[in-house]
């Protein structure tokens, strides 16, 4: 499966807040329509510890994937990648021992021959739309999430809950060692978007929000202006994003005559 992508729109705000502890990967200003791998993290600690975290989790997975995937993005590998910036974590925290306490989520979407695996890790988000469906969602690793499964509270209760900014995953070191969720998407069509969020945009935006805004009414850029336009001055958290339309997709074909080739030998 080749997929093209077309041009992507990011943004990575400070909010309501008076630092931003988001970040992403790439940087907007360096990104092309060659771009294989995505990261929207959303830093907790205060006091810059966050954004420290954000950031590290950004490097430290784009430079493991860089240097050691090799073929096909695994869930071993992505195993190796979080252990790997978890000890980095452990490195950074005995030296600057004011940084103890700091974690961050972290969504990750990385563009394959088999299709588009997605990793998620906390309640920033990563959605799937198709002309204003959501073909896929991750689920949130919160304590609200927990109860709404278990029937305590409704949906509508979780946007006002007390504790609704209590996450139950998040990359923080050894100590604390955590676990991704890994997806992998391959049914994938031109005209589709993969759309990575920190929860500042969900502040805003409700799933069915969302779904209205990427109905194809709008094109990519008119969403990413609609987006910032709705959080800019009204989140009361750091806001951040990459919105990614897919262009086409087509068959690969040296993976496609492997299969004959195999189902052939089997007859």
């Amino acid at each position: 499966m080749n997929i093209t992508i077309g041009k992507p729109y990011a943004s990575c705000e400070k909010g309501g807040r008076p630092n931003n502890e988001d970040s992403i990967y790439p940087l907007p200003e360096t990104i092309s329509n060659n771009q294989t791998l995505f990261i929207v993290c959303d830093g907790v600690g205060g006091a810059n510890k966050g954004e420290i975290a954000s950031a590290m989790a950004c490097e430290l997975f784009h430079a493991y994937l860089s240097s050691f995937m090799e073929g096909e993005l695994s869930p071993e590998i992505i195993k190796k990648a979080l252990q790997y910036t978890e000890v980095h974590f452990d490195d950074y925290i005995v030296e600057h021992p004011e940084a103890a306490g700091m974690a961050t989520t972290m969504t990750m979407a990385y563009f394959g021959n088999t299709g588009i695996t997605i990793v998620h890790i906390g309640d920033s988000r990563i959605y799937h739309f198709r002309k204003g469906q959501i073909l896929h969602q991750t689920e949130d690793h919160s304590l609200v999430n927990s109860l709404l499964k278990l029937n305590v509270i409704s949906k509508d209760d979780m946007r006002s809950h007390p504790q609704r900014n209590v996450i139950l995953r998040a990359i923080q070191g050894t100590k604390n060692p955590t676990e991704a969720d890994v997806a992998l998407l391959n049914d994938i069509e031109a005209g589709d978007y993969i759309f990575m969020c920190t929860d500042g945009v969900l502040e805003l935006f409700t799933d069915e929000s969302l779904k209205d805004l990427f109905s194809g009414h709008l094109t990519a850029p008119n969403i990413k202006d609609a987006i910032i336009e709705a959080c800019s001055g009204k989140t009361k958290d750091n806001f951040s994003f990459y919105l990614i339309p897919i262009q086409n997709v087509h068959d690969n074909p040296s993976l496609t005559q492997n299969i004959r080739s195999f189902f052939y030998s089997l007859v």
